[in-house]
């Protein structure tokens, strides 16, 4: 294979990683931007929304795209009600504040990890895609269902998009990102959509890992890779910056895929690390973090 073709699977490989990529950190920026609360424990709903996945598809009799189809709905909504469970009854209770909140979501990392571990077991095991069809290019033959992560992955940003622009749980959650003492004084239930933020992260973690686990496999440890390069797109982005998270999640994914691809994951992983090191040193805000007021 020429430079050309194997550069352009490097760069498909780069998209289905940025995909998944960008719909978790898009749900911890999310969070971040309007709870102001750094979630360590998002991880750990990817690896739950996995797991969960793996136990729907595994259990769905028929086809295996029904039990996918199954997984996709299913999973998303369990592990946000954990989260909303969990917000109401842990982080609700310590008004929010930031270093309390940090030790509180640490806990629940381990208690979901541990949980997972006891239930679920240490073994890793696979979830069978929905559809193996096969692209055939005139370099080499592509997965179908990869193409179909990087579409679905954009119809997604288009629905989260439309919600926070276009509905009013979008302006909602706008205003008390911009100002949460105006919006108590306006009458709008904070806590509420702070309990639903949180919870709509968690889910889009869960969509990020029921779309990537028929390619890769669920285990509960898997939850600490997505942690650190959710951290690593959104810091580079902007804490708070969807925009910023999109365009730092495109460019860790494609970077990642690519330098995988033609040198190495260590590589990869230090370049990622390069990246946060100067946007802290030349821009500590983020690339697209908004001026204070």
């Amino acid at each position: 294979m020429g430079f050309g073709p194997f550069l352009f699977l490097a760069t498909l490989e780069g998209l289905v990683q940025a995909s998944v990529l960008v719909l978790t950190a898009v749900g911890l920026s999310l969070v971040f931007g309007v709870m102001r609360v750094v979630n360590v424990a998002h991880g750990e709903f990817f690896m739950l929304g996995a797991v969960i996945a793996w136990f729907v598809a595994t259990n769905m009799p028929g086809d295996p795209a029904i039990g996918f189809i199954a997984a996709l709905i299913i999973s998303p909504l369990a592990v946000g009600a954990v989260a909303y469970v969990a917000d109401r009854l842990i982080l609700t209770r310590l008004n929010y504040n930031p270093e309390a909140t940090i030790v509180a979501t640490i806990g629940l990392l381990y208690v979901i990890q541990q949980s997972v571990l006891m239930t679920y077991g240490a073994d890793a095991r696979p979830v069978d895609p929905p559809f193996y069809y096969t692209i055939r290019l005139p370099w080499f033959g592509y997965s179908s269902y990869k193409l179909f992560v990087i579409a679905a992955a954009c119809v997604l940003l288009g629905v989260i998009w439309f919600v926070l622009k276009r509905t009013k749980w979008g302006l909602l959650m706008r205003a008390t990102q911009f100002d949460r003492e105006t919006a108590l004084a306006f009458g709008i239930p904070v806590r509420k959509v702070y309990s639903f933020v949180f919870a709509i992260g968690a889910g889009l973690a869960a969509i990020g890992a029921v779309l990537i686990v028929p390619i890769q496999q669920a285990h509960y440890l898997m939850g600490l890779d997505p942690l650190l390069l959710s951290f690593t797109v959104v810091i580079i982005g902007g804490l708070g910056s969807i925009q910023g998270t999109i365009f730092a999640a495109i460019l860790i994914g494609l970077s990642d895929g690519i330098l995988s691809v033609f040198f190495s994951p260590t590589l990869a992983k230090i370049v990622s690390t390069l990246f946060v090191a100067m946007v802290l040193v030349f821009k500590p805000n983020g690339l697209f973090a908004k001026a204070k007021r």
